[in-house]
């Protein structure tokens, strides 16, 4: 490990800025084509050519994010103002750092002084480069240590929001993706349970297939309000959702009885 520094309803589709058949902020779709296939096979082509012509990831190197993957994260915080200055934020699998980066911006922990300076703590099993404002571990979520390695960086001992947008690498079998992604977002949900403060906000990437509905009614148990959350940002043939608990309860009550 080194340290670096209510109601459960269908997907929210968060509205798009640009036009019909458009990019983000309105930028016309690309049409750029692999000049060469050779040695790679097709699944990779397909890919390369999918990220060249993702308007998400030319914005990305625009606006100096690190992956498209922060335009999830504003989108979603836009429409329901989640993070704010002053609040303590963990991030789960946070490499290569765009919901970090987004989550230092927006909750000052770079820039913010006194009762308006946040906190950005951030973990994955990738190295990641520094980001202003934000504590990095390098190490597994999974690993026996990592949630007692989170809970002492912690600046007051509780966090206000917990986000996972974590991943198992794919494996091409649906169901076993989709089992590994689950156990990923519940493992979060534990690890939340367990440090965030009363109201607090629970984020995590999910994969469509009928699974995601336990979760939730493990959320409903703990939070107020709990649903789906589809940003533009997620490719529209991707089965990528996410799921959205906000008002921890933090009641003995909501416990599994022993």
């Amino acid at each position: 490990m080194s340290k670096k520094s209510g109601n459960s309803k269908g997907p929210s589709k968060i509205a798009s800025t640009g036009r019909a058949g458009s990019g983000p902020k309105g930028k016309r779709s690309l049409n750029i084509k692999v000049k060469s296939a050779k040695g790679r096979k097709l699944s990779s082509t397909l890919w390369l050519q999918r990220q060249l012509n993702d308007p998400y990831v030319q914005r990305a190197k625009d606006e100096g994010y690190r992956s498209r993957a922060a335009f999830k994260l504003l989108e979603i915080d836009d429409q329901f103002k989640l993070i704010r200055p002053g609040m303590t934020v963990i991030d789960l699998g946070a490499a290569p750092g765009g919901w970090s980066q987004v989550a230092a911006t927006r909750c000052k922990s770079e820039t913010g002084t006194g009762h308006n300076k946040g906190e950005v703590i951030a973990i994955d099993i990738s190295e990641m480069d520094d980001i202003p404002g934000v504590t990095t571990f390098h190490l597994d979520f999974m690993d026996d240590s990592a949630p007692d390695v989170l809970k002492a960086a912690l600046r007051d001992g509780g966090a206000d929001i917990v986000m996972s947008d974590m991943a198992a690498p794919a494996t091409g079998h649906k169901q076993t993706d989709h089992l590994r992604i689950m156990g990923l977002a519940e493992a979060g949900l534990e690890f939340a349970l367990e440090v965030l403060k009363p109201g607090g906000i629970y984020l995590a990437k999910v994969l469509q297939g009928g699974t995601e509905n336990e979760l939730l009614t493990m959320m409903k148990k703990n939070f107020e309000k709990t649903r789906h959350v589809k940003p533009d940002a997620s490719r529209a043939d991707s089965s990528e959702l996410y799921v959205l608990a906000i008002g921890f309860k933090n009641a003995p009550a909501n416990k599994d009885e022993e």
